[in-house]
C-alpha cells in the first residue's frame, strides 16, 4: 500500500473515532425506529433519505462535539493506569480520544463538527424546522453536559434528554403535530433507556480515572452499589413503557412480534443489568453499555420484519 494512501485511510479513522462512528451508526437506528413506530408504516422516500443523512450528520456532530469540549478533562485521563487496558468497550473502536491524544488537530475537529452540523441542520430544517431547532438544543445541551463533569452528578439527567432527541426529531420529521401524550411516551421509554444502559456504565467504565478527577458521575458519588440498583431500576422502567409504546403506537404488532420486542429487551437490557448488579465490575459495565446500544437496532429490524409481515398477510 502506497505510504499517502495509508496515512489518508488512518486520518479517516481518527475523525471517525473522535464521532465514535460505529456507535453513532446504532443511534440512528432510535430515529428511524420511532417514525416507523409513529407511522406504523414507512414514510415516503425524500423523508427516509434527508432522515437518515440528518441523522448521521447530527450524531457525528454531537459525538465529535463531546470530544472538542472535554479535550483537556480527556487530556488529563489519558495514561491513567486502566484507561488504555484492552476491552470490547464499543466506543473505543480505532482509539478512544484521538483529539485529544494529539492525532487530530483542534481545527481539523472544530471543522469536522461544524461540517457535519450544518448539513444535519440544512437536512432537518427540509424536513421540519423544529427538527432544526432541536439539532441546536442538543448541541447546547451535549456541551453542557460535558461542562458538569466536576459539578453535579446530576448531569445524567441532561445525558437522557440529548439521547431523546434523535427520536423526538423523527417524529416532527413525520408530524407536524404530534400527540403529546404519545410523545412523551416515546420520550421517557428512551430516556430510561439511556441513563441505565448508556450513561451510567459509561461514566462506570470509566470510573477509576473519574474518581482521580474528581468527577460529579453516578458511579463515582454513589457506589457501586447504587449505581448498579439505579442501572437496574432504569432499565426495568424502560422495559415496561416499551411495553405500552409497542401497544399503544399506530403500528399494528402482531403478538408474536411484540412478545419478541420485549424479550429482546429483557435479553438486552435487564440480564447484563442483573450481571452488573451481581458482580459490581467494570467490564460488566462495558458489557451491559454495548448490548443495550444494540437495542434500538434490533428493534428497528423486528419492525421492518413485523411492517412486512403485515404486508404479506394483507395482500393474502
Amino acid at each position: 500500500m502506497h505510504i499517502a494512501q495509508y496515512f489518508r485511510i488512518s486520518k479517516i479513522k481518527l475523525f471517525l473515532a473522535l464521532s465514535r462512528t460505529p456507535h453513532g451508526l446504532l443511534d440512528i437506528c432510535t430515529p428511524l425506529l420511532v417514525a416507523l413506530l409513529w407511522l406504523g408504516s414507512p414514510p415516503d422516500s425524500q423523508t427516509i433519505v434527508f432522515g437518515i443523512i440528518a441523522a448521521f450528520a447530527g450524531y457525528t456532530a454531537v459525538y465529535a462535539l463531546n470530544d472538542i469540549v472535554d479535550y483537556k478533562i480527556d487530556k488529563k485521563k489519558i495514561g491513567q493506569e486502566g484507561f488504555d487496558r484492552d476491552s470490547s468497550y464499543l466506543d473505543g473502536t480505532h482509539i478512544r480520544h484521538p483529539l485529544a491524544r494529539g492525532f487530530l488537530s483542534m481545527p481539523e475537529a472544530i471543522v469536522w463538527a461544524g461540517g457535519w452540523a450544518i448539513l444535519s441542520l440544512f437536512t432537518s430544517y427540509l424536513l421540519n424546522p423544529v427538527c432544526a431547532y432541536i439539532l441546536i438544543i442538543g448541541c447546547i445541551l451535549e456541551a453542557i453536559y460535558c461542562l458538569l463533569l466536576r459539578v453535579s452528578h446530576l448531569r445524567v439527567m441532561v445525558s437522557g434528554i440529548v439521547k431523546t432527541l434523535g427520536g423526538l426529531a423523527a417524529i416532527f420529521a413525520v408530524d407536524a403535530s404530534p400527540q403529546v401524550d404519545l410523545l412523551l411516551l416515546i420520550f421517557f421509554w428512551l430516556f430510561f433507556w439511556e441513563i441505565g444502559g448508556q450513561n451510567i456504565p459509561a461514566d462506570w467504565h470509566d470510573i477509576e480515572e473519574d474518581t482521580t478527577m474528581q468527577a460529579k458521575t453516578v458511579p463515582v458519588c454513589f457506589g457501586p452499589r447504587i449505581a448498579s440498583t439505579i442501572v437496574l431500576i432504569t432499565l426495568t422502567i424502560s422495559l415496561t413503557l416499551s411495553g405500552l409504546v409497542f401497544r399503544i403506537t399506530p403500528l399494528q404488532m402482531p403478538n408474536i412480534f411484540y412478545a419478541a420486542a420485549l424479550l429482546i429487551g429483557f435479553f438486552l437490557l435487564i440480564i447484563p443489568a442483573v450481571k452488573l448488579f451481581k458482580a459490581r465490575d467494570r467490564d460488566f459495565a462495558a458489557s451491559l453499555f454495548n448490548r443495550a446500544s444494540w437495542y434500538p437496532c434490533i428493534l428497528l429490524a423486528l419492525t421492518l420484519i413485523s411492517i412486512l409481515f403485515n404486508s404479506v398477510m394483507g395482500s393474502g
